[in-house]
């Protein structure tokens, strides 16, 4: 495996590489040492040799996940977390080797990071999306009869049926994969024309309903004061309190501002309510509507 000629891969990135890559492999017994001494009495100088000498296999898996647009320096770090996660959970009683181990890890937390960051819409959000992300290459290359490496709608069911997913699924990561995301800024015709973020629908309402709305209130504010109108001073000031003021006020509150129990107020509003109801029938359905609660 070549690594000095990518041009994705930066100075700092080459010497890391090129490092890692001559650390020595552990015997089988000195490995398992190591993971005892970390797990047993957590021994850095042993976690770090651990680490250190399967750092190589890290570099391997990042690198069969270069075409994927990311930096090849954030997946080796994102490598990194996962073979340290590894060697926090590695038991060497189970006999495996510890490489065998910590692949599924360094494997997860690069392809969780390309997940997260390939796409600002998380596009592979179940398992059997992500199955298909991560081998719609592969697959497609192998099965494609159509021009210039296109699929067949033949071709979707067949790679549909292989890993286990719909054709439309497959047929919406294809494009998915086929391009970067477009840009809502992106203009749409003529260098001076809209954008496409103005071809989206507005979900609001439009100028008309706008208008209905502000004359609606204003006629139902109009018809509220005429009603409060044909009540009495007292029952209007209930009203008021109860419904109408930004702080409302409990019965018990009213009642002791006019010397009486919160029955006796639960009394005149509920004839206070009847009234507004009897004025207000013919021009609205329901009346209680119009008070807030």
């Amino acid at each position: 495996m070549s690594f000095g000629r990518s041009g994705e891969l930066d100075q700092g990135n080459r010497r890391y590489i090129a490092s890692v890559m001559e650390a020595p492999i552990l015997e089988r017994e000195y490995e398992f040492d190591l993971a005892r001494r970390w797990r047993d009495h957590k021994d850095e100088d042993a976690l770090h040799e651990l680490i250190e000498a399967y750092a190589r296999f890290v570099v391997r898996i990042a690198w069969g996940f270069r075409g994927y647009g990311l930096p090849i320096g954030d997946l080796v770090q994102e490598g990194n977390i996962g073979i340290m996660e590894a060697a926090a959970r590695f038991d060497p009683e189970r006999n495996a080797r510890f490489s065998t181990y910590a692949s599924w890890w360094i494997m997860a937390a690069i392809q969780d990071h390309i997940l997260r960051h390939n796409s600002i819409v998380r596009i592979a959000t179940t398992p059997a999306q992500r199955r298909l992300f991560f081998n719609l290459r592969r697959v497609r290359a192998r099965l494609s009869t159509g021009a210039d490496g296109e699929l067949t709608s033949a071709d979707r069911e067949k790679v549909a049926e292989q890993l286990r997913v719909k054709p439309t699924d497959v047929e919406r990561m294809e494009a998915h994969l086929g391009g970067p995301d477009p840009s809502l800024n992106a203009s749409i015709g003529d260098e001076d024309a809209m954008q496409a973020l103005d071809m989206l629908a507005d979900d609001g309402p439009n100028p008309e309903e706008v208008v209905g709305d502000i004359f609606d209130t204003r006629m139902r504010s109009k018809w509220l004061h005429e009603a409060l109108d044909e009540l009495t001073p007292r029952e209007r000031d209930i009203i008021v309190g109860r419904f109408l003021s930004e702080e409302k006020s409990t019965l018990a509150e009213i009642g002791d501002d006019f010397g009486v129990s919160k029955e006796r107020i639960r009394q005149i509003e509920a004839k206070a309510l009847s009234k507004l109801h009897d004025t207000l029938k013919h021009r609205i359905t329901n009346p209680r509507e119009m008070l807030p609660n």
